[in-house]
């Protein structure tokens, strides 16, 4: 019976295993430079600059267009970033982690890093602006079915009053409660309050965070339009919470055990 053999001493199972080995080892090749492009550490910290593209390891830029005309390149055309975080390194050796300069609440080291994405603002499909109060999107409302947060006082991780909540400011695309609009006093100065770092009572009548302290509300950063957000004021005020959450008390920093 014939076994398959392509000459005496090669079958058609041999030539199927190196074929496969070959092709692994094109595609691990293909992944690890294509994860390159973004989330890589194209940047060291004792080098200046980012490596060119080069046929082997980096690859050449791919163009993203988006939406609104803006043209972005992967891996990025421009030099290297500049650091917005305000901190030491605990040791000396690469990678060691970062100690912030005064409180860590404004630092952006650790949980509140952020990235500095466009000062714009995000679009829905419709070129509506996608996070915005309900008093823009009047055609949004609070279920009657689930506590309704505007009205409620604010209490900090201290249980000190921080503020009321004056509306809630929503993702048009996605239909849901992004941010909760607090008012510092009475008449004072509106913050917002990310919904994922606080928990509304449905019978205490009361919203508890135990991302920041009542008097921290206060150096929450600020949204130009009273009425909108944009991408970056997102990522700092979310990063600001998330600040709170390792640097709102000197104890958090300390091990549990």
């Amino acid at each position: 019976m014939p076994r398959g053999e392509i000459t005496g001493y090669v079958d058609v199972a041999q030539v199927a295993l190196y074929a496969f080995w070959i092709f692994f080892a094109g595609l691990i090749f293909y992944l690890r430079r294509e994860d390159r492009r973004e989330g890589y550490p194209l940047e060291s910290e004792g080098a200046i600059g980012r490596p060119s593209p080069d046929p082997i390891l980096i690859p050449t830029p791919k163009f993203f267009r988006l939406s609104d005309g803006k043209v972005k390149t992967a891996p990025p055309a421009a030099g290297p970033n500049a650091w917005n975080y305000r901190g030491s390194k605990q040791e000396v050796w690469p990678g060691s982690p970062l100690v912030p300069d005064t409180d860590g609440l404004h630092d952006a080291i650790g949980p509140g890093a952020y990235v500095d994405r466009d000062d714009s603002h995000d679009e829905t499909f419709d070129g509506q602006k996608r996070i915005v109060p309900l008093r823009v999107a009047d055609h949004f409302t609070v279920h009657e079915d689930g506590p309704n947060p505007i009205g409620m006082t604010v209490f900090g991780a201290d249980r000190q009053v921080a503020g009321t909540v004056t509306d809630l400011w929503i993702d048009r695309g996605e239909s849901m409660v992004r941010y909760y609009e607090v008012e510092l006093g009475s008449g004072g100065r509106r913050v917002l309050m990310p919904a994922t770092f606080c928990k509304t009572g449905r019978f205490s009548r009361t919203v508890k965070t135990e991302a920041l302290l009542a008097a921290q509300f206060a150096d929450i950063p600020d949204h130009k339009d009273p009425d909108a957000l944009t991408l970056y004021e997102e990522e700092r005020i979310v990063a600001f919470f998330g600040a709170g959450t390792l640097y709102a008390t000197p104890t958090r920093q300390e091990a549990f055990l």
